[in-house]
């Protein structure tokens, strides 16, 4: 088998041994039954999507994707993961932050030789607040011969400085490029990929083909073999109903055997969610190759699975910036990616993290609101001990009378802010384990959340 190396692009494009490439640095109440979207689960999105994707203990997410080899007997395998630094374990090294992993990555089918890549890598950062990265911060990718036909592609990856391993599987079919064929669109971050077959494509690969909303833009790699000099490739943007959201059309250029180019939508061309691009050839006298096509996500954020803007503005009901949110409330479907940025920015506790620490929070807080206070038909956000516990946090001591029913049938949860002077209670009156707030502790409630806010 011949191996072909690790592209690891940073400054410069090189093809090197090294795997690994480090971004461092860089009002309305809802209805009753209004649901809650998996927040915290951003990994069934892409699961669905058709990735690979492991949990905890090590969280990643990978994907591959193909372009032709130099015979039509082999195909290049582009190989490529993503996962974040607070995953790893980093140990201080001199005046920087040190992690280690290790990744195995196989192809394994009936009718050919395993093929099988393997290696260990190195994180290294400046700060402690950059080990704690909770986004896309570390890439891995690898290139890899491969005959076609259908594989079971297994990734394996291991922190070297713990126990944490994860592993992963799919079947995958290795595709043949013979007479006139289009490649995978490959998401990328950059590169100028190759200008000959029988090179290493040069490329930053965007492993989760992921956009965030309003920034940056989404770009797509893809090779064209056996088509004439002169041919349009044009590329068509899909949201996650099926309706054309972006277009775009380039001219090939190619000597007749091989071409490549490139297809970039711009922050305002794709709407948030799911969403695919299909990449055809326009040939005049017919004999075009199939179509190609790819999914990809414009995203709020690597932790949230939220795919709707209105469903969004939606759970941002409780948070303390409402005046950023009535804009994003107000905004027109072509100014909300604008918008966007600016109220994460706004909002945006520490500006040197790619993160939005505040955000994270917020909804880490909603997610375990709608896990834990669940109340009939209620979602767990949207009752009253949900919405003290997303506002204020964790309560220092819980009384929980639930179990006892008064004379008057009333049932009590009290809840102690030691340090805020705060003592709440909830009260379930009609014995269906529906709890609200005593008008009392309503009044007190939002006497002291707004003395919080105006000290923050």
């Amino acid at each position: 088998m011949r191996r072909l190396g690790a592209v690891a692009l940073l400054a410069s494009l090189t093809a090197t041994g090294c795997g690994s490439w480090q971004r461092v640095g860089t009002e309305p109440r809802p209805h009753p039954g209004a649901a809650l979207p998996s927040l915290a689960d951003a990994g069934s999105l892409y699961r669905r999507l058709g990735f690979l994707v492991a949990g905890a203990p090590l969280p990643f997410v990978a994907a591959v994707r193909y372009v032709a080899d130099a015979t039509p007997d082999s195909t290049l395998a582009v190989f490529a993961l993503s996962l974040a630094n607070h995953s790893l374990s980093f140990q201080r090294d001199g005046n920087t932050f040190v992690a280690q992993y290790h990744v195995e990555v196989a192809f394994r089918a009936d009718t050919a030789a395993a093929r099988q890549i393997a290696s260990d890598e190195t994180v290294r950062v400046r700060t402690f607040q950059e080990t704690m990265r909770a986004d896309e911060s570390v890439i891995y990718q690898q290139f890899v011969v491969l005959r076609p036909g259908v594989y079971t592609v297994s990734v394996t990856v291991r922190d070297r400085n713990n126990p944490a391993t994860t592993r992963q599987e799919h079947l995958d079919t290795v595709p043949r490029f013979a007479g006139r064929a289009l490649s995978s669109p490959i998401p990328i971050y950059q590169g100028a990929g190759r200008s000959r077959i029988d090179d290493v494509p040069k490329l930053l690969v965007n492993p989760r083909a992921t956009l965030p909303y309003g920034a940056d833009t989404l770009r797509f790699y893809i090779e064209a073999y056996g088509l004439p000099p002169g041919v349009r490739l044009a590329a068509r943007g899909f949201d996650q109903s099926g309706a054309e959201v972006a277009h775009d059309t380039v001219v090939l250029a190619s000597d007749g055997r091989f071409g490549s180019t490139q297809f970039a939508f711009r922050p305002g061309d794709l709407s948030v969610g799911e969403g695919s691009v299909e990449i055809a050839a326009l040939v005049p006298q017919g004999g075009a190759p199939p179509a190609v096509r790819a999914p990809f996500v414009v995203s709020f954020s690597d932790q949230w699975a939220i795919t709707n803007f209105d469903e969004m503005i939606n759970l941002l009901r409780y948070f303390d910036r409402q005046d950023w949110v009535d804009s994003l409330r107000k905004a027109s479907p072509e100014e909300r990616p604008h918008v966007w940025r600016r109220f994460f920015k706004a909002t945006d506790p520490v500006a040197m993290t790619p993160e939005n620490e505040a955000l994270d929070q917020y909804f880490r807080r909603v997610q375990i609101a709608n896990q834990r206070f669940r109340e009939s038909v209620d979602p767990g956000w949207l009752t009253d001990r949900g919405e003290v516990f997303i506002t204020l946090g964790e309560p220092d001591d819980v009384f929980d009378a639930s179990s006892d029913i008064s004379r008057s049938g009333v049932r009590l949860i009290r809840w102690t802010y030691s340090g805020l002077r705060l003592t709440l209670f909830f009260q379930d009156q009609t014995g269906f384990g529906r709890f609200r707030l005593t008008p009392m502790s309503r009044a007190e409630y939002q006497r002291v959340l707004s003395r919080v806010r105006r000290a923050q």
